[in-house]
């Protein structure tokens, strides 16, 4: 676990790969996001946009989430005051994504002294190298001293 004493502005994390499937990007869908281009693999094709299934980018989201708590195992958990995202390309039936992580800024809290807001910038990317998702995040991060 790693506590604000372990990070420093400019740390890179890297996640491991996770392959999509059309049978969870359809029941993601389904669940969350029912509109045709996440969930008819026929109409998907006539649209304007997407030209094809894509998966829904609150469930690129999740998949981050996951990969994020994996590879950037920050103690007391990845605690979220703000974030703003985009998803500049659309996650497809196969993608292998992997997400990267880079800390852009670390801000002590100036009323508790036992923690700090870390700011890192997240790519999830395919095996091309394409970013899906591109997001700026702060956390709160616990100093280890005061565990």
């Amino acid at each position: 676990m790693l506590y604000l004493e372990d990070l420093n502005i400019g740390d890179h994390f890297q996640s491991r790969e996770y392959e999509i499937t059309l049978e969870e990007v359809l029941e993601f869908a389904h669940k969350y996001d029912p509109q045709v281009f996440h969930t008819d693999v026929e109409k998907a094709k006539e649209h304007p946009i997407f030209q094809g299934l894509a998966a829904s980018g609150w469930h690129t989201s999740a998949i981050t989430m996951r990969l994020w708590t994996e590879c950037f195992p920050i103690a007391k958990g990845l605690i979220g005051s703000e974030s703003s995202l985009r998803w500049p390309k659309p996650t497809r039936v196969g993608d292998k994504i992997h997400v990267e992580v880079e800390i852009v800024a670390i801000t002590p809290s100036r009323t508790k002294i036992d923690r700090a807001i870390v700011t890192y910038v997240t790519q999830a990317k395919n095996q091309y190298g394409d970013v899906l998702l591109i997001s700026t995040t702060k956390i709160v991060v616990f100093k280890r001293e005061f565990e």
